[in-house]
């Protein structure tokens, strides 16, 4: 079978986590018979770099390396607001017109953006800079629920470890379940996480200027989410009309009641299943969703994913933990 060359950029500060990813993922499909993966760490101009944990890392491979390659990829870049150089970008620009396959893993995207690989195409990138990715690139397709997309040649990924399923993805695509398969069982990590990063992201409390009622009010729903709250229950604490509620409420928090509860109480949901035991059922309840049925269609609404998914991805790190913090510890 026929070598597939991958090139990897590098550059100051380089994440050690994200450079070494491709070869982890791609590397370790190398048994006779599967494909061959031969990847080459490039930079700007060849030297030293030195990474985000002190390493100094020698490149002897400058943008040249792109010429050759069938996959391009460009891992996490170091700053959101800091736009690529125009040398990097032209030769991204080029490879891409020659039909090399591109990939931005986490804030590598931002790249492909300075690039213009991005325009008209749906993309993504960590949820933490969802918002500065989406400002830097109003004319990409941002997708900021989803631990990859792909678009013609350009493939992106959200956070951190989603880069290890945006490599999977990439031997899926061009080898099939059985590749990626084997190389998930080799690195202990399932070959397709169900739902996207939606499940991933932190609701953090609003500021809330102004009037002080809402805060009270706020925190007085999110103690008995069980109840059957309604606006006129709400509006009623907030001893507001429901006309004055209903604006004051969209202000502040940017969306409406039904839809803000619905919300915390997947939250809640969240939670629950993440260090509970509670059965589903008990849990519909507890967070005041009428029906289990309700409860499913919320979190394939909000996380991409069922409850069920969600809490054997999260209990299986939790109950690893546990299990490592109860081995014998060293003296």
């Amino acid at each position: 079978m026929a070598t597939i060359r991958v090139a990897v950029f590098a550059f100051e500060g380089i994440s050690l986590f994200h450079l070494s990813v491709p070869g982890m993922v791609l590397g370790a499909s190398g048994e006779s018979g599967s494909p061959h993966y031969e990847l080459q760490v490039f930079a700007q101009a060849p030297g030293q770099l030195r990474s985000d944990q002190g390493i100094v890392i020698g490149v002897t491979h400058g943008l040249e390396a792109m010429d050759e390659a069938d996959i391009v990829i460009i891992p996490a870049w170091g700053d959101p607001e800091a736009s690529a150089s125009v040398e990097l970008t032209a030769a991204l620009a080029q490879a891409h017109r020659q039909g090399t396959l591109i990939v931005g893993l986490c804030l590598g995207a931002f790249v492909l953006g300075d690039a213009g690989l991005l325009d008209g195409r749906a993309a993504t990138t960590h949820w933490a800079v969802r918002d500065v990715f989406a400002r830097r690139f109003p004319q990409s397709i941002f997708r900021p629920d989803v631990l990859y997309v792909a678009d013609d040649n350009i493939v992106t990924s959200a956070g951190t470890v989603a880069a290890i399923d945006c490599c999977l993805h990439l031997l899926r695509q061009r080898h099939g379940s059985e590749a990626a398969n084997h190389v998930a069982r080799l690195l202990v990590t399932p070959p397709h996480r169900p739902g996207g990063q939606a499940q991933y992201i932190e609701r953090p409390i609003p500021k809330l200027p102004g009037d002080d009622r809402l805060p009270v009010v706020l925190d007085w729903a999110r103690a008995n989410l069980s109840e059957p709250l309604s606006l006129d229950a709400l509006a009623d604490i907030a001893k507001m009309s429901r006309r004055t509620f209903t604006r004051r409420f969209r202000e502040v928090t940017g969306t409406t009641v039904t839809k803000w509860l619905n919300a915390e109480r997947v939250a809640r949901a969240q939670q629950l299943l993440e260090t509970t035991a509670l059965s589903i059922e008990h849990i519909t309840s507890e967070v005041g969703f009428g029906t289990p049925l309700a409860l499913r269609q919320q979190f394939a609404s909000q996380l991409g994913t069922s409850p069920s998914n969600y809490r054997r991805s999260f209990c299986n790190a939790l109950n690893t933990e546990a299990q490592t913090s109860m081995m014998p510890q060293p003296f």
